[in-house]
């Protein structure tokens, strides 16, 4: 056999060895090709998602705005307190019709190896005890029912490399007795599955968004990618301030001020047990080293208002009347003797709420309770008539960042009301996605 060297220069860095076995003349040919290119490869990661308590798409809605090649190759969404699954038929209606992949039963039931592999782990989920106790021969247990615990599985069983999350601000200091316990207990989860954390209490009004709403987004990445490597060339307060996933999608000003304590252990029952932390609304995990700060937003931008976004040629069943006194009761500011069950006297007191609310201002919270006669309902004034009246369904759909009319779908419009107090800003969501972009590019932030 002879065997026959050939040089081939290129203009990249690296030396590729291709044998060739010609069988005809049984030569075996050696190719070099020197590549002279300070590149390095790059590994483009699949953007393939799994989401979890998934509503009526919010999650999915913002990501596709990013980049349209985002893939969902599995969805759960379970009402678990009703017959009608009017969430699960939105987002059906609006997402391809039924499919295999949509699963519209309680997630507790599902055997997470059947989950399909996938790159991105998405979903908001309530904020409930995460404590955990110990049970004997079988180790620890969270409590039945707990949300947490399914994410938990999933990771354990699939090991995405990354995950979006999404809950209310107060988890970071939940429960009032033990604060931080139970975020700390997250923490602690994902670092026995081999994940660093950042987390960012957003605001989405500050970032110009027609809502002010507060929540805690919760960016986990696995320790073998690339995005870690490069995060951990640097100091874990400069991902809270310049480098980190939030600091690049959601820009604050630059902070010195950050803190430090260690998780105890990859026990969650050490956590569970006795583990407090003031957890400030920025911060890393890294390998158990917790670093926090309080950070505030940095944005020039536009910013969105009410009237921007509110109806013309309203229905006059949404207008208030004439008898305003039980509304201004409820928005009012009182302090009142009230009595407890157990006869106990005890003084009530609360401050005002904006009534009615401004049109020049981003709207204040959605919650699940705007379709009610409530303290926390907004009453605005129309742009036509002047007169007071309720957020149509068509306006709340748009001030969480859908469609106009996406919760239109059959749902009665009370319930309408209720998904949009249960969803999040679909904006935050694109913003996120677009960073996210990057990272599944292999690009430098």
């Amino acid at each position: 056999m002879r065997v026959l060297f050939i040089a081939s220069a290129t203009v990249k860095i690296y030396l590729n060895i291709l044998i060739v076995l010609h069988k005809s003349v049984n030569i075996t040919i050696i190719v070099l090709q020197r590549k002279f290119s300070n590149e390095v490869a790059t590994l483009t990661l699949d953007k393939t998602v799994c989401e979890l308590f998934a509503g009526v798409g919010g999650f999915r809605i913002g990501l596709e705005k990013s980049d349209s090649s985002w893939k969902t190759v599995w969805v759960n969404q379970w009402e678990p307190s009703r017959v009608r699954q009017d969430a699960f038929e939105c987002y059906c209606k609006h997402f391809g019709g039924y499919k295999d992949i949509y699963v519209n039963k309680d997630i507790c039931t599902v055997d997470k190896s059947l989950i399909p592999d996938h790159n991105l782990l998405v979903g908001g989920f309530p904020c409930q005890d995460y404590s955990v106790a110990a049970t004997g021969a079988q180790g620890i247990e969270g409590k039945k029912g707990i949300l947490w615990w399914q994410i938990y599985d999933i990771l354990k069983v699939k090991r995405p490399p990354f995950v979006l999350l999404e809950n209310v601000d107060r988890l970071l200091k939940s429960p009032a007795k033990q604060r931080g316990r139970d975020f700390a207990v997250m923490l602690t989860s994902f670092w026995q599955f081999g994940y660093d954390v950042e987390w960012r209490v957003i605001n989405a009004a500050e970032y110009g968004f027609v809502q002010r709403r507060r929540r805690v987004f919760i960016f986990a990445y696995r320790n073998d990618t690339n995005f870690r490597k490069t995060q951990s060339a640097g100091q874990p307060v400069d991902i809270i301030n310049r480098t980190g996933f939030f600091s690049h999608t959601f820009p604050v000003k630059k902070t010195e001020n950050a803190k430090e304590c260690r998780l105890p252990s990859k026990s969650l029952l050490d956590v569970s047990d006795g583990f407090t932390f003031y957890f400030e609304n920025a911060g890393v995990m890294t390998d158990g080293l917790i670093v926090s700060a309080k950070v505030e937003p940095f944005y020039n931008g536009k910013y969105e208002v009410l009237r921007d976004v509110m109806d013309r040629n309203v229905d006059s069943r949404f207008y208030l009347g004439e008898n305003l006194d039980k509304w201004k009761y409820l928005k009012g500011a009182k302090r009142e003797e009230r009595v407890a069950k157990n006869g106990h006297r005890y003084f009530y007191s609360e401050g005002p709420i904006a009534f009615p609310d401004s049109v020049d201002k981003p709207a204040r919270t959605i919650l699940t309770s705007e379709a009610s006669v409530n303290r926390s309902t907004h009453v605005v004034p129309d742009l036509d008539t002047k007169q007071l009246r309720l957020l149509t369904p068509d306006e709340a759909d748009i001030i969480q960042g859908f469609p106009k009319g996406w919760t239109d779908t059959g749902m009665n419009e009370r319930f309408r009301y209720f998904c949009m107090g249960n969803a999040l800003v679909t904006g935050v969501v694109c913003k996120m996605g677009k960073t996210l972009n990057k990272i599944f590019s292999n690009q430098n932030l």
